[in-house]
């Protein structure tokens, strides 16, 4: 089976995809609404922030090269914290256009590697269960597993995460159902 002739089920399910998030997203507020928080002195945080003038990027509270871990004035910078990885974005309104449309992208890039490994590792009539599995997992390790990363690196909170992963497992649901619903004949 060609990639091509999956065209449908990838472009469905991407859009699919699109649209469930932003209903997990804008009209569950209770779901991901709490995983933000604000600073009591935020005022005070970004005029610190601001005289430095630091570009977009990411940045880490207290900067150390790991050759200077054993040094006693890093531990105690650690010691009394705050410890913390920072992103910052470029001044200005978020663009909400080019986000959506970034990941529109990556909801496409998913359902095209389940196409692939689909293609390459299912016969041409596979039952609905393997499809649903085959194509679910993959579906799957593209939404969801990613998260694991931010919470071990990047200090994001375990149960944020989880959410996260959920929403993933809802996503690659309906990637997989779609791809059952809409596998090509041959």
């Amino acid at each position: 089976m060609s990639l091509m002739s999956f065209w449908l089920p990838i472009l469905l399910s991407a859009v699919f995809v699109f649209v469930a998030s932003s209903v997990i997203n804008m009209a569950l507020k209770f779901w991901h609404g709490p995983d933000y928080r604000g600073f009591a002195n935020e005022d005070e945080i970004v005029a610190a922030i601001r005289k430095g003038n630091p570009g977009p990027g990411v940045y880490g509270i207290p900067f150390c090269d790991p050759s200077t871990f054993k040094d006693p004035a890093v531990q105690e910078k650690f010691r009394l914290g705050p410890v913390a990885k920072i992103n910052l974005s470029p001044n200005g309104m978020p663009n909400l256009g080019k986000f959506l449309g970034a990941w529109f992208v990556f909801c496409l890039l998913v359902s095209i590697a389940c196409a692939g490994l689909a293609a390459h590792a299912l016969p041409p009539h596979p039952g609905t269960h393997v499809i649903l599995h085959t194509v679910g997992l993959a579906a799957l390790l593209g939404y969801s597993f990613g998260e694991f990363t931010n919470s071990i690196w990047r200090a994001q909170p375990w149960i944020v995460s989880i959410k996260y992963m959920i929403d993933g497992l809802v996503y690659a649901l309906i990637t997989a159902a779609t791809f059952v619903w809409l596998w090509p004949a041959v």
